[in-house]
């Protein structure tokens, strides 16, 4: 039966097997993708449809690709399933995100372990109460990539726990604007009280599909500022240069290429 599927390449990526590498980077910000493939060697684009913008290149000669995802749960769980349909099969996140333990700081790296599923895409993949959780691999590559860049002074730490996934940007900075504004400000002191590292819109998506494809997905997330540190009037800082992040992404990807040889 002819389908919108049957296509030599992947409805939305545009992409089909042997243009993308088995290490993949993420990222929300199509714009993000060629200031990061520019770290790889012979980079070159390979599709650039909707909000998915892909390149592939080398890194310590093994193919890399780097894709991006847009915002949300939704397209980001679109572009990893293609992805896999492609012949990837270790997926790392780039993200921005909003600090909530209160000794997470602007500038600070969060390695997310596992995300909170308070959001829609991933109980399409999930049944309840299963948790979304990061591939332990990517993780311990990541962290050891974190712990090499960082120092224990505010802005150059790093952390890796559980992050927070939701749907709406705005019921995280604005809820009083929304009509389910207790519940939103009843859950998040609930993530406060856990010591969630920090909330974003995609880790819990790509993790979910990663479970059930049995694939790899792991998350660095850059701390952009925090929002608890905001509302008690603490001192934060305010980035949004995301270089240290993506230098943790390529070491990790590194030694990712290095222990899987062995």
């Amino acid at each position: 039966m002819a389908t919108i599927m049957n296509g030599e390449r992947q409805f939305h990526i545009q992409a089909k097997e042997g243009e993308v590498g088995r290490y993949v980077i993420l990222t929300g910000d199509p714009g993000r993708v060629p200031k990061i493939a520019a770290l790889l060697d012979n980079a070159v684009q390979v599709s650039c449809n909707r909000e998915y913008n892909l390149y592939t290149g080398e890194l310590d000669g093994v193919k890399v690709s780097v894709c991006s995802t847009g915002i949300g749960g939704p397209s980001a769980a679109i572009a990893v399933e293609e992805l896999v349909k492609c012949g990837a099969d270790t997926f790392i996140r780039i993200g921005t995100s909003g600090g909530i333990r209160l000794d997470v700081t602007g500038g600070d790296l969060c390695i997310a372990s596992a995300a909170v599923r308070s959001e829609g895409t991933s109980h399409e993949y999930l049944p309840n109460g299963y948790p979304a959780a990061a591939d332990f691999d990517v993780v311990r590559a990541l962290a050891d990539s974190a712990a090499s860049m960082s120092s224990n002074t505010p802005g150059n730490k790093y952390h890796v726990g559980v992050v927070h996934s939701k749907d709406s940007f705005y019921g995280e900075v604005e809820p009083q604007g929304s009509a389910v504004t207790d519940k939103l400000n009843s859950e998040w002191d609930s993530y406060v009280k856990c010591g969630c590292l920090t909330s974003e819109m995609e880790c819990a998506a790509i993790f979910s599909v990663g479970i059930v494809r049995g694939v790899r997905c792991g998350a660095a997330l850059l701390a952009i500022w925090n929002v608890e540190r905001s509302k008690q009037d603490l001192p934060d800082t305010i980035t949004q240069d995301v270089s240290r992040i993506i230098r943790c992404v390529i070491g990790a990807i590194r030694l990712l290429i290095e222990r899987d040889k062995k």
